[in-house]
């Protein structure tokens, strides 16, 4: 098939990498020039594991191309993708401007059937704006020609999100036509032929099933982070509850880690997002207002710990941060747990000095010079008063613990992740504070 991709982010690089692996002549369009003469050069705009493999092996094949020419994409396609950015507004809704412009570009050019698929995450609704606005720019031009619009949400984890496109478990696809049905059906079966994941319902059903997704997923991250905070008050152990409930299998195991905070592109917003149409609608979403309150309060964590053990001045103090990104396998720093710890930090008079496998140079973009960057992560020990966990990588689960010990002022390891055992700690001879642990 011939499907043009509208964004280079995050979603539209991965979605238009993929399709192009398994065959099909992908264009890409973005209209920030200095990304797509990045992405001719090779230099992908984010980071992904694998990515870059999959992008320079398609773009030398033929079968995917970069471009900021407007006419070029809506030519090109007769699928056409709408994956750009849909930022939260001040009132947490989603912004659908670029979204309608895009629609709205393909209106004014169009000139043959072409299937428009929202692949962006956006509320309900939004498939009847992109419908209205390409109608509206069709009968501008005084054209009657045939368009179907798709919802087709995506479920891509960061650091994963190449191994989940090819490998899918599952695919929604809201349509409301059998062409439409037909075409993203064809489109997608190369992906699923063990055995058919697709999931073909109504177009809000799909819009809705997205948030849905991520709204369930962060009420169980802030519902396990609650527990854990209770765990450590009745001496409770935080990983053997989980074990205990995991094993039902009405529960299961995933999610159920607890930490210092989801963050993200994706779950702070869409959570913001769902609960906002939930008051446009008249149906306050009170779960979710108690689990954005609990996230924002769990990020919080770290700093109380900190604080109960050196006091609230830390002038003088300085520490040393393992990991920045919001998550492993990604440099994403946005609504990143080690931003609200870093602020605490400073606010108090500490000086930090961070560690991230991959997202040094972004947290750099973000944080410029407000705190130091180390090369490796023993690096960041050197004169540290203590070591805070951020981030899970899974070099950070087997360290050199007398090197630790060594290096820091004192020998205390405050874990934001859960990612080793207290007794063994202890035997080590390190003072180690973690979420929900004994």
């Amino acid at each position: 098939m011939k499907i043009t991709v509208i964004g280079t982010g995050y979603v539209g690089l991965v979605t238009g990498a993929c399709l192009a692996e398994v065959g099909n002549d992908v264009l890409c369009l973005d209209l920030d020039k200095a990304k797509i003469d990045k992405l001719h050069e090779g230099v992908l705009p984010i980071y992904e594991p694998g990515l870059d493999e999959v992008v320079a092996r398609n773009v030398a094949a033929g079968r995917l191309h970069f471009t900021t020419d407007i006419d070029r994409s809506v030519a090109h396609g007769t699928v056409q993708f709408i994956a750009v950015g849909t930022p939260p507004d001040e009132d947490g809704s989603a912004d659908l401007q670029y979204v309608v412009a895009a629609a709205r570009n393909i209106g004014q050019r169009m000139t043959d059937y072409k299937v428009v698929v929202d692949k962006s995450t956006v509320p309900v609704g939004t498939a009847e704006k992109v419908k209205a606005a390409i109608a509206d720019e069709l009968a501008k031009r005084g054209l009657s020609l045939d368009f179907s619009v798709v919802s087709n949400p995506e479920f891509l984890k960061e650091g994963a999100a190449v191994e989940d496109f090819m490998r899918p478990d599952r695919i929604v696809i809201g349509a409301e036509d059998d062409q439409a049905i037909h075409t993203m059906r064809a489109l997608y079966h190369p992906f699923q032929r063990n055995h058919d994941r697709t999931l073909v319902m109504d177009i809000r059903s799909a819009e809705l099933t997205k948030y849905a997704a991520n709204a369930m997923l962060a009420t169980r991250i802030s519902f396990m982070n609650e527990l854990a905070n209770l765990a450590e008050v009745l001496g409770a152990d935080i990983e053997l509850v989980r074990r205990g409930i995991g094993s039902d299998p009405r529960i299961g195991y995933s999610f159920l880690y607890s930490g210092c905070g989801y963050g993200g592109s994706c779950f702070p917003k869409d959570v913001k997002a769902l609960q906002k149409t939930g008051e446009e609608n008249g149906v306050p979403l009170r779960v979710l207002a108690a689990v954005e309150e609990a996230n924002d309060a769990q990020k919080q964590r770290l700093i109380d710990k900190v604080v109960s053990r050196f006091g609230n001045d830390l002038s003088g103090r300085r520490f040393a941060l393992w990991g920045l990104a919001f998550k492993p396998g990604t440099d994403d720093m946005r609504e990143a747990p080690s931003l609200t710890l870093i602020d605490g930090l400073l606010a108090r008079g500490a000086t930090v000095c961070g560690f991230d496998p991959v997202a040094n140079h972004e947290a750099h973009r973000v944080l410029g010079e407000r705190i130091d960057y180390a090369e490796n992560p023993l690096d960041a020990l050197d004169g540290a008063d203590a070591l805070l966990i951020v981030t899970e990588w899974k070099q950070f689960r087997a360290p050199d613990f007398d090197r630790i010990k060594q290096s820091l002022k004192t020998p205390l390891i405050i874990d934001g992740r859960n990612l080793y055992e207290p007794a063994a700690m202890r035997a080590l001879g390190l003072e180690y504070d973690a979420i929900g642990r004994k």
